[in-house]
């Protein structure tokens, strides 16, 4: 009992974990430095809300990491992380080693985590993401009032919060630019395209004023790849917009891209190569010290390009895990390019290495700006890739179908349900039934997380844990943005008309028993459907059962706790017919059956919640 009682003690925390906390903390991670006093702030909120939650995520529910490990991306992360530490062994850096191995241990916390909650958690990505950009924005707008109220003649746009250095500060400017534009190219809807547009352009004038140019070509690069994934009739003027831009700075202000020369970039970049080759095979270690010396009257201590530094200081060796698994996430990114949120993290990517060519110091540091450029897109491919794998993103949506083509798929449809506003599921020619979800308003759940998305999503996660659903085969929107799934339903015929269709008691009970195994199942499998009743499980013609009215559903990491049981048995209880079948004549069949799935403490909870003794008492 006590053993028991741990197990469900770690799977609620677990849950709590990987669907509370860590949205938490990404959103922390995203969002907050335009607002905090200092990074150090920052560091305590990732550690507090991300890293450490997720690494007590994985004590309690070790089986975990088989399927987070199996990620190529986070493979060659591991291996050049690995050399990194090995590298202290011939490294002259002054810092202690427990400090330098936690950070890379912090972010393989970050790949992890953002594995955890896509893979728990899938559809609030958007909501964190959006929420995190609307939150740059505010940051951004108050920067860029605070800084035209004080402009004067060659000063620059420094962030505030916990941004201290233009160049910093046109990072993450550039980083939530690129997803604004992501958005006015993934919008449905005319009114939310400008909106995001006009979010996007104060982002980017805010990277203007910050004087950075190395983000002006970072942006450019992103908005070719984002066109290029796209490939619609926007790709076009994205693709002219960024040279007119360019054209219109060096027109209007030419001094923003060669009034600063090149920043001794060259003479930084020879000097670095120079100490490269001097240990060309294993680098001169994690954290060495550099300095460069460009005749400025000072020395700098960076290399001020990502693959310089990683070269200097790991070598080739560390260079290669480094650069493939940059390159498989390029390929991810490309492979997955049907899918809006692969299109997001890939061209987010593409920036960071844009922004990356003349930028960067330590190869492996706390959060702060450099991880918008690499770790956070990097870890948001990993986590998107393990999330597909496991069936909870959705397919790619067949492109927006006019009025004209929707009346051609549903020419000769038969009407198999409909409410007051129309037809909600239909039987087309071909035997497939298409289910309808009508436009939501803007400010719904169901405009930010679709009916038709949860019911595809479901459908998935569903069929790969062994349940039977109907076959999904494709998920269609129409232009006046109202959704619609296509699938290929279940042969068989609902439990209710199974026992109604009963001619005896016994049969009855063996059906009622079979159920509250098939029940058991579900909640044990963390399935906590909120229309579970009989008109919506099937019972096959093969004797399984299935599910479908797959919408209203939640898929919780753990089995569900007592109290979530009792909650789904008592929906159940909602039809009179239903409560009369299996919770007074064959209430026994129902709790035997699901007590020689279920263990014996979650039976119990039920029996005293039904208020039910067994009959083996007496």
């Amino acid at each position: 009992m006590h053993i028991s009682s741990l197990r469900q003690t770690g799977n609620r925390f677990f849950d709590f974990v990987c669907l509370w906390v860590l949205p938490v903390g990404l959103l922390m991670l995203l969002g907050t430095l335009f607002f905090l006093p200092d990074r150090s702030v920052h560091h305590k909120l990732y550690y507090g809300l991300f890293s450490i939650p997720t690494l007590l995520a994985l004590c309690i529910r070790p089986s975990e990491l088989k399927r987070l490990v199996g990620e190529p991306v986070v493979i060659f992360f591991m291996l050049f992380a690995g050399f990194a530490i090995l590298s202290l062994c011939w490294s002259p850096t002054t810092t202690a080693a427990d400090n330098l191995i936690k950070r890379p241990l912090h972010t393989l916390m970050l790949f992890f985590g953002t594995a955890l909650l896509l893979r728990h958690r899938p559809g609030v990505l958007k909501s964190i993401f959006l929420g995190a950009a609307l939150l740059a924005l505010l940051g951004t707008l108050r920067d860029l009032y605070a800084f035209a109220l004080t402009y004067t003649p060659g000063t620059r746009l420094i962030g505030t919060g916990a941004l201290d250095n233009p160049l910093l500060s046109s990072h993450l400017f550039g980083f939530f630019g690129i997803y604004w534009l992501w958005m006015a190219m993934d919008s449905k809807r005319l009114h939310l395209m400008a909106l995001c547009l006009a979010a996007f352009t104060v982002m980017f004038v805010a990277v203007v004023a910050t004087g950075s140019r190395t983000p002006l070509v970072a942006m450019t690069l992103a908005a070719n790849w984002l066109a290029l994934l796209c490939w619609n009739r926007r790709s076009i003027p994205l693709f002219a917009a960024a040279p007119l831009v360019i054209a219109g700075i060096l027109l209007f202000a030419p001094h923003l891209i060669t009034g600063r020369g090149d920043s001794y970039r060259f003479e930084i970049w020879q000097t670095t190569w120079q100490l490269f080759v001097q240990h060309p095979l294993i680098g001169h270690g994690y954290d060495a010290p550099m300095r460069v010396d460009t005749g400025m009257g000072y020395l700098l201590s960076e290399p001020h390009n990502f693959a310089l530094g990683v070269l200097f200081n790991v070598g080739i060796l560390g260079f290669i895990p480094w650069i493939a698994m940059i390159g498989y996430a390029l390929y991810s990114g490309w492979k997955q390019r049907a899918l809006p949120v692969f299109q997001l993290a890939s061209t987010l990517l593409v920036f960071g290495i844009g922004a990356g060519l003349t930028e960067g110091g330590g190869i492996l540091s706390r959060p702060k700006e450099h991880w918008f450029l690499l770790w956070i897109p990097l870890a948001l491919i990993a986590g998107l890739n393990i999330a597909r794998r496991a069936g909870c993103l959705l397919p790619a949506p067949r492109p927006r179908i006019s009025d004209t083509q929707f009346d051609q798929l549903t020419d000769g449809a038969r009407l198999i349900e409909e409410d007051g506003l129309g037809p909600k599921v239909l039987e087309l020619r071909d035997g497939s039934f298409l289910k309808l979800f009508r436009r939501r308003d803007w400010y719904t759940s169901g405009a930010w997380h679709p009916y038709s998305a949860r019911f595809v999503r479901n459908s998935q996660r569903l069929a790969l844990a062994g349940i039977a659903t109907p076959d999904v085969l494709e998920l269609m929107v129409r232009t006046d943005g109202s959704q619609g799934v296509r699938y290929r339903p279940l042969s068989g015929q609902t439990v209710r008309q199974a026992l109604q269709a009963s001619t005896s008691p016994q049969e009855r009970q063996q059906l009622v028993h079979r159920l509250g195994q098939f029940i058991a199942r579900l909640h044990d499998q963390g399935v906590y459907f909120r229309s579970l009743h009989l008109g919506n499980i099937l019972l096959l013609n093969s004797g399984e059962f299935g599910l479908i009215d797959l919408a209203d559903m939640r898929l919780l990491p753990s089995a569900l706790s007592a109290e979530l049981r009792r909650r789904n048995l008592r929906h159940m209880q909602r039809y009179d017919q239903d409560r009369q079948w299996l919770f007074e004549e064959q209430v026994d069949a129902l709790l035997e059956g699901y007590a020689s799935t279920a263990s014996a403490s979650m039976s119990q909870a039920l029996r005293t919640q039904l208020g039910h003794s067994p009959r083996t008492a007496h």
